[in-house]
This record gives structure tokens, sequence and C-alpha cells, in this order.
């Protein structure tokens, strides 16, 4: 640790890449100095590191992390970020540093969800192509909470800048584009490959639908729902 002559404290780390090496430096802060306001936090790249020829004369990536002390910080709230926050934002802060990709991660609950958003441009890498990135992510969280916390944990919700709610509605206005379809020309309508997340929408979009139902087929990564005309489901 070191001051500056503002008083800014500072702590240096190293990682393999710049991305880790800033997340090591942020946690090796906020070790110094709890509650500290990450929006306030400065980073000064000292060395993106070199990686040798064949593995040899590999240097690190190493990063200086600034920002104001204890006195200025406000006081933390006690409590805010444990369990399923708590590895709600680690994983993901994890993953951003790794991917050195600039964003926020922002928590919040929904009634018996804990919902973990990323906030930030040029995302995309993080979501992944039809959020598959972002659905392993939630899932793995999941599995960490299980692991930690046991059968009594919440379930953990994960989004990057607005995706799920886009990609919902996206998948609503095809689940009922296909069940007009179905009904009209009495045939079964089968739709693009998706997660068990993206199904589910699907599946809970025409439950109520007293013209068509819907199943699953085929084998995971390719998997699919297939709308059928309920006067044909037999």
């Amino acid at each position: 640790m070191s001051e500056d002559p503002a008083g800014d404290v500072s702590a240096e780390a190293t990682g393999e890449t710049v991305g880790e090496a800033k997340w090591a430096a942020l946690r090796e802060l906020e070790r110094l100095v709890p509650g500290i306001d990450r929006d306030r936090v400065r980073f000064q790249v000292v060395s993106e590191g070199e990686r040798g020829l064949l593995g040899v004369g590999y240097t690190p990536a190493r990063v200086l992390a600034t920002g104001p002390p204890a006195a200025a910080q406000p006081a933390p709230e006690l409590g805010t970020e444990e369990g399923e926050q708590a590895i709600a934002r680690e994983l993901l802060e994890r993953v951003l540093a790794t991917l050195d990709l600039d964003g926020r991660v922002r928590l919040s609950e929904v009634e018996d969800e804990v919902h973990a958003t990323v906030a930030g441009d040029d995302l995309g890498i993080l979501i992944g192509r039809h959020g598959q990135m972002i659905d392993a992510l939630q899932s793995l969280a999941n599995t960490i909470a299980h692991r930690r916390l046991g059968d009594d944990r919440r379930r953990i919700v994960i989004d990057a800048a607005g995706y799920r709610a886009r990609r919902s509605a996206t998948l609503e206005s095809v689940a009922r584009r296909s069940a007009e379809q179905a009904s009209a020309t009495g045939s079964r309508v089968e739709l693009e490959p998706m997660s068990a997340i993206e199904r589910r929408i699907v599946h809970e979009s025409l439950k109520d639908d007293p013209e068509v139902e819907t199943v699953s087929e085929g084998v995971e990564p390719n998997r699919y729902v297939v709308v059928v005309p309920r006067r044909s489901a037999d």
C-alpha cells in the first residue's frame, strides 16, 4: 500500500492480462480500504506484460489502482452483499477482468431472486450468441451458490446491457406469430434451437393459448420448441 500527497491510497497487482491485473489491484485496494467507492478508483497500467516465445520469458501485466482513503468513504452498508449477491459480483467481476471488458455490476433483489446486471459498452462477448455465454454464467453462479449455501439459496439471474428484456420481448413476439401460423395452417411450427431459459419463455408465453400447445424436441445443444395446433396434437 502507498499514499500520494493528496492522501489517496494505491495498490499494485499483476495478472496474465491487463484486465486480470486490474481486478487483482481493485481487490487489494478494497482489502485496504473497505467500502471504497469503485467509481472513484483510477487505474494506471504500469506494464501490459509480454508473452515470451513458446512460454519463455513471460512477463505479467502490472496495474496500479488508486482511490480515496477510508476517511473519505461513506460508511458501508452492513450485510448488503453477502451470500448470493457476493457470489454473483465476484464471478462477474472476475470474468470482466479476464475478458478485459469495462463494465459495472449492479445488484438488486426481486422477490426471491437476486439479479446481477452488468452495465457498459461492447458487452456482446459477455452475452454470447443468443445469450449462450450469459446463460452459462448464470448456471455457474447458481451452481456455486448451491455448493456454498445449500438448498435454501435464492436463484441468481444474470443480465448484461438489458439483453434479457430485449430477448424476452423478441421470443414472445416469435411465439405469438408461430401460434397464429400453427392455428391457421393446422401444421406444426418448429422454432430455432434455444437454450433451456429461452424455451421456457416460449412455453410460458403460450401456455394459456386455447389454440396451440408447445413441446420441446431434439437433443442439447440443438433442442427446440415446436408449436402444435391442439386439434392435431393427438
